[in-house]
């Protein structure tokens, strides 16, 4: 009776991983061996990383990754591709999302752009922070739907909660007046407080084009471009790879 007493308490209690591993531990032969210290931390752990696998789960999922499954383990450095091996090293520790630096990747259509923007994200989401991941043509017209229904105020409050905001496809078309304005909003929320992974087939150098009103264009590249890092990505295509299986290497 008391031993379903304390079971029921960890339950109400809101530690289910606690719970299970106490029954687990009734139910194993042997555990009378261990002393009452390793047994407690035993308990202590199982609920600890419960809630760790729980709180990365949901980091996960919010961040709405193309590729969630995408690590650094599996990227691809064969040389063709020019993917300096610690470089990578140096950015896995997201020293330069905690400095609100970004990272811009571009490169041919299938070199893995959209894969490599992903794998920064979701080793973000198991490092803790806060992740979103748009294509940037559904984020504008998410942002005009917003603003057409007097809550664009709202998105642009979400979007200012993430520690890394992913633009995917940034210039696959260009950017009237308002759908410059719309960018610049969410991009200057974030200026020198949070951070940005843009990936894009379009040299640095053309974005400025990009642009309709040729002022937003130097504000708005002006917040982005300074002090980012880079990685321009070669070689032959990996969309068949990459598309093949949700983790795909690239």
């Amino acid at each position: 009776m008391l031993i379903n007493q304390t079971i029921d308490k960890f339950r109400a209690m809101r530690l289910p991983a606690m719970a299970a591993e106490y029954i687990r531990q009734l139910e194993m032969p042997g555990m009378d061996a261990l002393d009452y210290d390793e047994r407690v931390g035993m308990m202590a752990d199982a609920e600890w990383l419960s809630r760790e696998n729980n709180r990365i789960h949901k980091l996960t999922k919010a961040a709405s990754l193309r590729y969630p499954a995408a690590c650094f383990a599996d990227i691809d450095y064969r040389p063709s591709r020019k993917i300096d091996r610690a470089y990578i090293a140096r950015l896995s520790d997201f020293t330069w999302a905690k400095e609100a630096r970004n990272i811009v990747i571009t490169g041919c259509t299938g070199t893995g752009k959209t894969w490599l923007a992903c794998a920064f994200g979701a080793e973000a989401c198991r490092a803790g922070l806060k992740v979103y991941y748009y294509r940037v043509t559904r984020l504008i017209n998410e942002m005009a739907a917003e603003y057409a229904a007097g809550s664009l105020i709202k998105l642009l409050s979400k979007l200012k909660k993430a520690d890394i905001l992913i633009l995917d496809d940034w210039g696959l078309t260009s950017f009237n007046p308002t759908e410059s304005r719309f960018l610049l909003e969410a991009i200057d929320d974030r200026y020198n407080e949070s951070s940005l992974i843009i990936s894009t087939q379009l040299p640095v150098a053309k974005w400025h084009g990009l642009f309709e009103d040729l002022t937003i264009a130097d504000a708005t590249l002006d917040r982005i471009v300074h002090g980012s890092h880079r990685f321009d990505l070669h070689g032959p295509s990996l969309r068949s790879v990459v598309d093949s299986y949700p983790g795909g290497s690239a």
